[in-house]
């Protein structure tokens, strides 16, 4: 069995190695050539991806990347895991999809399987990608070749579910669309649950994302009244997580970040307008987590006046700019909109970041800690990410003011100069 993957990011890569590992040759598709000769040098770019394990897969000829479609006409299915942002107006941005959908058509033969993993909005495989795959190929989609929607579930970082374990959704446009997905993903995967449509498939992505962006505001918004009623929201959560029914803990911070969560609610959004429906509940949710990043700013402006100072001119360091905790990921980091919040107050900022060397955007490097000592410069410390190998009892011993956005100095004595969400 041969497979294609276009596009070899966050989602193909770590695909593409599981597939190889089981046995399955893949050739990758990418766009961009510097990526292409990594892989085929086997040098990981990839945080989830191992190098040496990579080099293997790529001296065994199982893996290789090109930017040649033509190369996956030779494959017995090809699946697309490329981005689908939001453009500036909050709406669904489907170009790098179609375009590689148009791109494929030209090289697609009889009983290929076609499967895109990229988050989208019910009925994009149905509307979009069918069209296009049949205007290019003069093949019919369900007849003549295979087509189905498997959207990625991968949690970067993340190594009790990995790509090869978690379990993957799969819809297909006809029955056999459906077996056939089956039947190849079950080549490499643990455990694939086929359901009936590609639209049930796309809808159950948006599910997973929009139930957690929900309840994370929630959560958020409780935190805020809290800070005004002065109660410990943190002791709060862990008082009712006692509860060993009827309550699932979601912990509040500064906002929500990576490539879903923060994306993944305004397609559903947008396409129920088509419906004449209006999301209110999931739109609400939206504003409360993209005001996080604004308050927590508020909350460093008011921590520096107990101590007669000014955020203008202030001197911060913030501690992690990734999404998440041990992981180089940027995509939608809060940490970056409270670093450019803090520069329109003026502030100097600096941040840290074992996993993040620089931030060209701001024109910044990551300062080193050196022990810790260099943290007695700067006027607060801001906890945005909580890497696991900072040590939080030296931040607190050493820094003049912290604030905590993720409960990371729990536990930590402290002279009160740790401020917490």
């Amino acid at each position: 069995m041969k497979i294609a993957i276009i596009g070899m990011g966050y989602v193909g890569l770590p695909l593409a190695m599981v597939f190889a590992e089981a046995g399955v040759e893949v050739v990758g598709v990418e766009a961009a050539p510097e990526r292409c000769d990594q892989i085929n040098a086997g040098a990981s770019y990839i945080g989830d991806v191992d190098s040496a394990a990579l080099k293997r897969m790529v001296a065994a000829k199982r893996l290789a990347a090109t930017t040649d479609y033509a190369a996956t006409e030779t494959c017995d299915a090809v699946i697309i895991c490329l981005p689908t942002p939001l453009n500036a107006n909050r709406e669904p941005d489907l170009t790098l999809v179609k375009e590689a959908t148009a791109k494929l058509a030209g090289h697609l033969r009889r009983g290929q399987l076609v499967t895109l993993e990229s988050t989208t909005y019910p009925g994009t495989t149905r509307e979009e990608l069918a069209p296009l795959l049949e205007q290019g190929s003069g093949l019919t989609a369900g007849v003549d070749f295979f087509l189905a929607f498997s959207p990625e579930r991968v949690d970067p970082g993340r190594t009790d579910f990995t790509t090869k374990t978690t379990p993957k959704v799969l819809g297909g446009l006809t029955p056999a669309c459906t077996a056939k997905a089956v039947e190849i993903y079950s080549r490499a995967l643990d455990h694939v649950v086929p359901v009936s449509t590609p639209e049930v498939a796309e809808m159950t992505k948006l599910l997973e994302n929009i139930f957690r962006s929900v309840n994370i505001a929630l959560v958020n918004e409780l935190a805020m009244l809290c800070d005004r009623m002065k109660i410990d929201m943190w002791e709060v959560i862990d008082a009712a997580a006692t509860k060993p029914f009827g309550f699932m803990r979601f912990q509040p911070g500064p906002g929500l970040g990576g490539h879903c969560i923060p994306i993944d609610p305004f397609y559903l959004s947008w396409k129920a307008r088509e419906f004449d429906f209006w999301t209110e509940f999931i739109e609400l949710a939206g504003k409360v987590n993209e005001n996080m990043p604004y308050f927590c700013v508020e909350k460093v402006h008011r921590a520096l006046n107990t101590r007669q100072k000014s955020l203008n001119g202030a001197k911060v360091l913030v501690l992690g700019v990734a999404y998440k905790a041990d992981i180089d990921d940027l995509r939608e980091s809060p940490a970056l909109k409270v670093i450019r919040n803090l520069e329109g107050h003026g502030a100097i900022v600096a941040y840290h970041d074992p996993f993040v060397p620089e931030l060209p955007a701001f024109g910044l490097k990551s300062v080193e800690l050196n022990g810790f000592e260099v943290l007695a410069g700067y006027d607060a410390v801001l906890i945005v990410t909580a890497h696991s190998s900072i040590d939080y009892r030296e931040v607190v011993r050493h820094a003049q003011l912290v604030v905590d956005f993720r409960n990371a100095t729990a536990g930590i004595a402290n002279d009160g100069n740790v401020w917490k969400l």
